[in-house]
């Protein structure tokens, strides 16, 4: 093939991906916007950024105020077995509503959202971080820190949605001991409700596949 055929091949394609209206030349954009953050812009993002996971979608409500603060704050909680507000679950923890509400975040956040991540040192966490982990189930966790310390194995974390009533202990999720092989990384950014795209995709794969949904 010579270079004026080189040329004339290059323009076709050139205008198939970026000016045809083809159902197909849409196809191809999608596969090529996919190819391009997957292997190219998300790979960079976790370089600066150091961490496998620089994006994450909230997949889960559990981060999520149903009023505003104060009345969030009186909400029912569970101190040890015992019903408690939220106010009195953190005071074990020596968190008062003015060092919350000095937080990230200190309002939660939603189903849906987007949040960037960093992978910050085990020493960096501080109470009151949103951290992302792992856990025994097949999508991260993105909970709060309500309490860091420091073990002969080194820094353990425990964490708690702000919806939920107490910090969750079953099978597939220990919140109260996370170790430092579990953490990916700290919320440092939210952009509301884009990661639906990925929710939406994810639960057509689940209902074509007869899994479980996300909620």
């Amino acid at each position: 093939m010579n270079n004026e055929q080189l040329k004339k091949l290059w323009k076709k394609t050139w205008y198939f991906i970026w000016d045809d209206d083809s159902i197909y030349s849409w196809l191809v954009n999608v596969v090529l916007a996919f190819v391009l953050i997957k292997f190219i812009v998300y790979p960079v993002l976790g370089l600066l950024l150091q961490t496998n996971y620089p994006i994450v979608a909230v997949v889960s409500s559990s981060m999520e105020h149903d009023e505003d603060f104060d009345g969030w704050w009186q909400s029912r909680a569970l101190c040890g077995e015992q019903l408690c507000s939220q106010s009195e679950f953190y005071a074990l923890f020596s968190i008062t509503k003015e060092r919350f509400l000095e937080y990230r975040y200190k309002n939660g956040f939603n189903r849906g959202d987007i949040m960037i991540l960093y992978g910050s040192k085990p020493d960096d966490l501080e109470q009151g971080d949103v951290l992302v982990f792992k856990a025994a189930r097949p999508d991260p966790i993105i909970h709060r820190i309500v309490q860091k310390t420091y073990t002969n194995e080194g820094y353990v974390v425990q964490t708690k949605g702000d919806h939920n009533a107490k910090s969750i202990n079953t099978p597939d999720l220990n919140e109260i001991v996370i170790t430092e092989q579990q953490l990916i990384g700290k919320a440092i950014v939210r952009i509301p409700y884009l990661g639906y795209v990925k929710i939406w995709f994810v639960e057509l794969a689940n209902f074509l596949l007869g899994r479980p949904s996300l909620q």
